[in-house]
């Protein structure tokens, strides 16, 4: 009986004799990466291309941690969130300078572009053949020409001036722009017209460009009613600069690109293939703009939009990762 047991014994040992080169080899749990989501459409919409990558292209999992602007950022320097795809220098400019001085977050680069500025309907200045719209201002090249062209966009409330859309009461755009009013004059001519919401503004615009009316206004990029519509920003005389911009927003509206920021200790402990990635995750204003599009006129959830990127923007999406990466990632899309 004992030279049976220890038989037996010996045939464990030497089975676990033949495991032990496989012993410890399994691969470690993949880290779970965590995403900061900002409270708009294009925040959430990046988070789900993100994931989507991450999970069927890369094999790692992800997390989205909702909030407001400040406190994610603040997460973001603590290390409770690992990448915030839309951070903005400009907009929390104190904020930002301070992570990044303190070593505490890392911007991998530009992710797309925010354009701001007063736009009218592109056939007012080259007209539209296809509606037989005729040019309404075909000199209109800068703000300086907009004096000679206030009868065309005579206010129905006071016909002795033009109207300006403004931006929302209360928005910093619409303060702006009473600045530049002054600056630039057009006060003489022109009277501006504060909407009470940002429906109220989108609706004077969509309505005036439906008819091939003249419409004067301000607005930015990407946003769904400037890639649904052909618009023309009215260039200003001055390029933007610092110095008269804080004097009296007599240059053009600053331009600010949006950045992929990290965690520094996640960047320093992140797989090089993660690192590469978003490094490479870009996209322009025009592509944010046709996806707000999208979502909006098929009531699209973030994740459908998300699908509809992958499939009408595999061009650029590919350049974001190595071809095996991205054949997964086509090979999981429904």
């Amino acid at each position: 009986m004992r030279k049976l047991s220890i038989k037996i014994l010996m045939v464990a040992l030497g089975a676990l004799l033949c495991l032990m080169p496989f012993i410890g080899c399994a691969e470690a749990p993949r880290e779970l990466v965590v995403l900061a989501e900002l409270p708009w459409e294009s925040a959430r919409v990046n988070n789900c291309i993100t994931s989507f990558i991450l999970q069927h292209g890369y094999g790692y999992e992800s997390e989205v941690i909702p909030g407001e602007t400040i406190p994610l950022w603040q997460g973001l320097r603590r290390g409770d969130i690992d990448v915030q795809l839309e951070a903005w220098p400009r907009a929390q400019k104190k904020a930002y300078e301070e992570a990044i001085a303190a070593g505490e977050v890392v911007s991998l680069g530009p992710n797309y572009a925010t354009f701001q500025g007063w736009w009218v309907p592109t056939y007012v200045i080259k007209g539209d053949a296809a509606r037989g719209i005729e040019p309404m201002a075909p000199d209109l090249k800068t703000i300086d020409d907009l004096p000679k062209y206030w009868e065309l966009f005579k206010d129905p409330e006071d016909p002795s001036k033009g109207c300006l859309y403004s931006g929302v009461v209360g928005w910093e755009a619409e303060k702006t722009t009473a600045i530049k009013f002054e600056t630039y004059g057009l006060d003489q001519y022109y009277n501006m017209f504060r909407p009470g919401s940002d429906a109220a503004q989108v609706a004077s615009m969509v309505a005036a460009y439906q008819k091939g009316e003249p419409w004067l206004g301000y607005y930015w990029a990407p946003s769904w009613p400037l890639g649904k519509l052909d618009m023309t920003r009215i260039p200003e005389p001055v390029p933007f600069d610092e110095d008269i911009w804080e004097e009296n927003r007599g240059c053009e509206w600053p331009a600010e690109n949006s950045e992929v920021c990290v965690n520094a200790d996640w960047l320093d402990r992140a797989p090089q293939e993660l690192v590469e990635f978003f490094s490479k995750f870009e996209t322009t204003s025009d592509h944010v703009s046709a996806y707000l599009v999208y979502t909006r006129d098929y009531e699209a959830e973030p994740e459908e939009t998300a699908i509809w990127f992958f499939k009408e923007y595999e061009s650029v999406w590919t350049q974001w990762v190595p071809a095996d990466v991205a054949n997964k990632v086509k090979a999981a899309l429904p």
